[in-house]
């Protein structure tokens, strides 16, 4: 007789439920039960909250199969199974995607160091980077560290309620050495309405995700001040200018490139037209500056959580530590403005002339 050999099955689980997690749940869950490679079923670890109702969400979301919270009116799938118990979550789990916000990244990585299996390879969709002493660390950098795993990256122009009607969009995965796993994340998020590429380019992939946010509030200064088109292009192509020019310094072997995939110049163009960080910055501006980012966030966005201001402070702290902050206008100027040290239409006061990267160079 002959043996039939078994074909290694990959178990998923989602570390993260709000908006982007829920969307990414519903994508994997619709290629999990139709690739034999992978287990039907997708495990999404749910923070607990109790709803108006007085019901857990988690028991809501398993009984309806809807996140009612975060992305309600959209069925997730059947094999989607909500679970509040971050270890029971990623138990047996040998693939993670890791979609929170970046300030509780370190956190979940501490719960779950030394919890999980040898052999499990990680994906961050999440936006931000760490700033410690010792520098800057994009969040896969801080789940190799933390959990001693391979972790690549999905970054891309991907408003998730858009995806979750199945409107046609691209996103882009950053890899460094393990292209196999890069293919099989491809496989495990690509539809017909959801197209991935693969990039070997971890750090550039990331950071254009990262970045894009303080461009985006950048953006969002300009509509609420009621500018015109005009002067939102040039805001963006001096944002990506910086861009560039900032991931290159932390990371010589950002590619050019890789800015005209999904997770770079599309990325940019969606965040400064529909994101979540234009919408409150505009808001931000249309008030003079006179309500936070915090109070507006709360009020606006029902529980989701902003990255744009937290990144712009992080990246302020790098530029600080290495005095660079004069050849960084925007980016700087998007710290001071959402900190209240100067207006919003300080947004258009500044010297575009820089970054100069042959000037970067020379400084480093």
């Amino acid at each position: 007789m002959f043996e039939t050999k078994r074909v290694k099955m990959y178990k998923i689980t989602v570390v993260g439920s709000g908006n982007w997690g829920s969307v990414a749940a519903k994508l994997i869950a619709s290629n999990t039960i139709k690739l034999d490679s992978f287990h039907d079923e997708v495990r999404m670890w749910v923070f607990e909250e109790k709803l108006p109702s007085g019901e857990k969400l988690t028991d809501v979301i398993n009984k309806t199969n809807e996140n009612v919270k975060y992305l309600p009116g959209i069925k997730l799938g059947k094999n989607v199974i909500a679970d509040p118990d971050l270890e029971n979550a990623v138990k047996d789990a040998n693939m993670l995607v890791f979609v929170t916000p970046h300030q509780f990244m370190d956190g979940i990585c501490k719960r779950l160091a030394g919890k999980i299996r040898a052999d499990t390879e990680g994906i961050s969709l999440i936006k931000g980077m760490e700033v410690t002493k010792e520098g800057p660390s994009m969040i896969s950098t801080l789940v190799k560290k933390q959990l001693g795993i391979n972790c690549s990256v999905l970054m891309g122009a991907n408003i998730a309620n858009e995806i979750a009607m199945e409107q046609f969009s691209e996103a882009t995965v950053g890899y460094s050495q393990n292209k196999l796993a890069a293919e099989r994340w491809v496989h495990l998020f690509n539809t017909p309405y959801f197209n991935v590429t693969a990039v070997q380019d971890v750090e550039g992939v990331e950071l254009c995700g990262t970045l894009k946010n303080v461009v985006g509030i950048a953006a969002g200064f300009v509509d609420g001040l009621e500018m015109g088109n005009n002067t939102k292009a040039a805001i963006m192509r001096i944002g990506l200018k910086e861009m560039i020019a900032f991931s290159q310094m932390l990371f010589p072997s950002v590619k050019d490139s890789t800015y005209f995939e999904s997770c770079g110049v599309a990325d940019l163009i969606t965040t400064c037209i529909g994101g979540r960080n234009r919408k409150i910055a505009e808001a931000f501006a249309r008030n003079g500056g006179k309500r936070s980012f915090d109070e507006l966030e709360a009020e606006m966005l029902q529980g989701q959580k902003l990255q744009g201001v937290l990144t712009a402070h992080e990246v302020h702290e790098v530029l600080s530590h290495r005095g660079l902050l004069h050849m960084f206008p925007l980016f700087s100027a998007v710290h001071a403005i959402s900190t209240g040290q100067l207006p919003p239409s300080a947004i258009v006061k500044i010297n575009n002339e820089k970054p100069r990267q042959v000037q970067l160079q020379s400084m480093l």
